[in-house]
């Protein structure tokens, strides 16, 4: 064969593969949050998924919380990925998932009372780790032990399991295949803890008697979800993951401390799912028409939430309580600096904004464009809370008109009252990204989709 100019001559050994006729992969799509979570990501996997044969959880846990309306029935999902609603689709929960299994096996029957059938349509990794009750207290008492200085953490055991993950201590789902491997490495884990958190007492009996009850119902369910994605992207399936928590709160990129403990932005679908980057489509960014943000830390768009306030109004109107905690949402106007940094980290290709009809009746609305400190813009989201809180750091805005129009029932973007049009374009405008999906009510199919030209992927295919 012929050499490539800049590169050196293949071995005389090289044989050129002979042509294949191959099945061309669709690519991965991803829903990621893009603010602190709580967007409506949940919603826009749901009405995808209807045409992917793949949806995949990649990090987090039962941490995670996402609502669907479909049928008139509510589903809360937390650790099963919501594309299971769609009955064709298999649902993957990877390798950088942690699973409290109790949690996991409560939340499949809770779909099987509601008539979701999931046999053989739920793939766990057996290289997933698994949260124990014991991380649960741990962390509770760790953010007890914090007194005002809290994190706002859900509780559910997400940092202590992948504290043990990182110390080389924990177990995974598919150690249960082995009891006797399992039950060595289990007593050892909860040594190791009892050790190091004076006053925890483990039942260890207990616990391990648990495990081998669910051990052959969960191995079941268990596989090598790596080698399962990757064949079926080279077999041409459509594969769609769904983010949980938001790039804001990644353990890396968000507001540290009061973060998550895992990765909710694009690199965890690599490391989480183990696939190359190279097989990644469409990025699909959620955000809302305004700003939310459940927990401690830094919100720098934030609303007082008296009563007659508006942040109080969205909050009401937004239905703003946590799906995982029920804890009230903190509210505030969209952050477009903000928007620009989980930009660059994520490289949407088109967004979702969600929940537009929750800003129906407010006479004005508010857009943040920029941060100054002592009179001088910041280009990026700072790393340093303290300059965040600094007294000297300051939101501009940018103010449009409201509208007071139903826009619930529309479908389309041109039937939407002028004034939600420009904001729309504005947002748009303003963040560099094409906005494709609009939220325009809370069921399911209260979503004007603007068309795969509103993607930059699609628009480079053509």
């Amino acid at each position: 064969p012929g050499t490539t100019p800049g590169f050196p001559p293949p071995p005389p050994s090289y044989i050129p593969p002979a042509p294949t006729t191959t099945v061309q992969p669709h690519g991965i799509d991803i829903v990621l949050g893009a603010q602190w979570g709580d967007e409506g990501k949940g919603k826009l996997v749901d009405i995808l998924s209807q045409e992917y044969d793949v949806c995949a959880r990649v990090a987090g846990g039962s941490n995670a919380g996402h609502t669907i309306i479909a049928n008139g029935r509510k589903y809360k999902f937390h650790l099963v990925p919501s594309g299971i609603l769609n009955e064709s689709a298999v649902c993957i929960i990877g390798n950088g998932v942690v699973v409290h299994l109790p949690s996991f096996l409560e939340e499949l029957k809770s779909l099987e009372l509601a008539g979701v059938k999931y046999e053989g349509r739920i793939k766990l990794s057996d290289r997933a780790h698994i949260v124990f009750d014991f991380h649960q207290e741990i962390d509770g008492r760790q953010e007890t032990g914090l007194g005002r200085n809290k994190i706002g953490t859900t509780k559910k055991g997400i940092g202590p399991a992948y504290a043990s993950k990182i110390s080389r201590n924990g177990l995974r789902v598919g150690d249960l295949r082995d009891m006797d491997y399992f039950e060595e490495r289990f007593r050892m884990l909860c040594a190791s803890q009892m050790a190091s958190n004076e006053g925890l007492v483990i039942d260890v009996e207990k616990e391990l008697d648990y495990y081998r009850k669910i051990a052959q119902h969960v191995s079941n369910m268990t596989t090598d979800t790596i080698e399962y994605t990757n064949q079926a992207y080279r077999e041409g399936k459509k594969i769609l993951v769904e983010g949980a928590n938001a790039t804001m709160l990644d353990i890396d990129f968000g507001t540290y401390p009061y973060v998550t403990s895992s990765n909710p932005s694009i690199g965890s679908v690599l490391t989480g799912l183990g696939v190359s980057p190279r097989k990644l489509n469409g990025i699909y960014g959620t955000v809302k028409a305004y700003c939310t943000r459940v927990g401690e830390g830094p919100f720098p768009t934030e609303l007082e939430d008296k009563p007659g306030s508006t942040g109080e109004f969205l909050r009401s109107n937004g239905y703003e309580f946590g799906t995982t905690t029920g804890r009230p949402r903190r509210c505030g106007w969209l952050d477009i600096p903000q928007m620009k940094f989980s930009t660059s980290i994520n490289g949407f290709t088109s967004l979702n904004l969600t929940k537009l009809d929750v800003l129906t009746g407010l006479p004005e609305l508010k857009i943040g464009v920029k941060y100054t400190i002592k009179g001088k813009d910041i280009d990026t989201m700072p790393a340093n809370l303290k300059v965040m809180t600094s007294d000297d750091f300051k939101v501009e805005y940018e103010t449009l008109p409201g509208w007071t129009e139903d826009i619930s029932q529309i479908s389309k973007f041109e039937d939407l009252p002028p004034n939600a049009q420009k904001y729309v374009l504005r947002v748009q405008e303003l963040i560099g990204v094409p906005i494709r999906w609009i939220g325009v009510g809370p069921n399911r199919l209260d979503v004007v989709d603007r068309g795969p030209g509103w993607d930059v992927v699609e628009q480079t295919l053509k």
